[in-house]
């Protein structure tokens, strides 16, 4: 199980789903000896300079308990009610597990808009960015208060791997009532066999999941939306560790050689962030730039206001843009930080001038991480 522990030591960022069983125990409280054996797993891995972010159920399981709703199922509202009642519980059981060990945490509430909708998601990935750069740890649910069907992104395992994806994260680890995916039901089937390894997730492979928790007591669904956030992360370029949650430390555990399933990446986060920019999007717009800038941009630089000469189209902060040098030949395609009319006021405009004009600044009109040439663009 070597190759386990270069999965997570290797990984600069790591996202660890937290199911309410875990997190909650028989009584209806927090598990305040699992939280704390956890957090002594995230402190150990952020003293070895990794980031980590936990996408944490519990919630509605907590608020459960605060309302005097017992255990029968609940309406919408009433899920909705609990979710309001249960989060600030959630919140103080993860701030008095990572405070004594020095570590501060955040709340971010996300919908499937937040993951899909480019404006909402450029504005919560420069939240995530910025409270990891000041070395604190979000702690991600989904907005249950006021989600709807409509927009629920339909679980954690799946919200887990779209922050993953929001990130740029190269290990995802859910942790599971199960050491990870085996042949069968291993509650079933005595001869069922953990597969320690996945390259590619197949139909055969996507197969085995249908019983693979099916006595859990939580839905049989649970390894089937584990592969299909698997799927997910691995299109993202992240790796995705499922292991069993159910005993202190479980990170660490991993890392000592415990099972586990590993589902490798397809590619790596940068350049499937980069292709989804380049071939997924549809341009609302265009941007034509001087020489210097062309210059720039195929060597993988920001394209930074001064050197736009042109706006063309009605498009919005975070909508994909197409990038044309002085004689109209596409170079680059990438995500403006701008809506067109603010653009076109900043057209030429060194970056400590746009504040004085706009109000505010959002940086370059293009970043470098928000942007990807084009077939043909010369590179220096």
């Amino acid at each position: 199980m070597a190759a386990l522990m270069r999965e997570l030591a290797a990984a600069r960022r790591i996202v660890v789903k937290v199911g309410s069983a875990l997190l909650v125990g028989p009584d209806g409280a927090a598990h305040a000896a699992w939280l704390a054996d956890f957090a002594a797993d995230v402190a150990r891995l952020k003293a070895r300079g990794q980031q980590v972010l936990i996408v944490s159920s519990g919630a509605v399981a907590l608020g459960r308990r605060r309302l005097g709703l017992g255990r029968r199922a609940l309406s919408l509202p009433e899920k909705q009610a609990a979710a309001a009642a249960g989060q600030s519980a959630l919140m103080r059981a993860w701030e008095e597990a990572l405070a004594p060990l020095g570590l501060a945490c955040a709340q971010v509430l996300l919908t499937r808009d937040d993951t899909e909708v480019r404006r909402r998601w450029l504005n919560a990935r420069a939240t995530v960015e910025t409270l990891l750069g000041l070395n604190v740890i979000p702690v991600i649910n989904e907005n249950d208060t006021v989600v709807t069907e409509e927009i629920r992104v339909g679980d954690n395992d799946r919200l887990s791997a779209r922050v993953a994806q929001l990130v740029g994260a190269e290990a995802l680890v859910l942790l599971s009532d199960v050491e990870g995916l085996h042949t069968a039901d291993p509650r079933r089937d005595p001869a069922a066999t953990l597969i320690p390894r996945i390259a590619r997730l197949t139909p055969e492979i996507e197969a085995m999941a249908g019983g693979a928790n099916a006595a859990a007591g939580v839905g049989t669904g649970g390894m089937a939306t584990k592969l299909e956030a698997a799927r997910i992360a691995s299109h993202a370029g992240c790796a995705t560790i499922i292991t069993l949650g159910e005993r202190p430390s479980p990170l660490s555990a991993v890392e000592a050689g415990a099972k586990a399933t590993v589902i490798e990446p397809e590619t790596t986060p940068r350049a499937a962030y980069k292709a989804w920019i380049a071939g997924s999007l549809a341009p609302a717009g265009s941007v034509t730039v001087d020489a210097g800038a062309a210059d720039a941009v195929r060597r993988g630089k920001s394209l930074l206001a001064a050197g736009v000469r042109g706006i063309d189209g009605r498009f919005e902060k975070g909508d994909a843009v197409v990038i044309r040098d002085a004689a109209g030949v596409e170079i680059a395609r990438g995500l403006s930080r701008y809506p067109a009319d603010h653009a076109a006021k900043i057209c030429g405009l060194k970056s400590d001038a746009i504040e004085a004009v706009l109000g505010y600044t959002s940086g370059p009109l293009v970043h470098a991480d928000d942007l990807a040439l084009s077939a043909g663009a010369v590179t220096a």
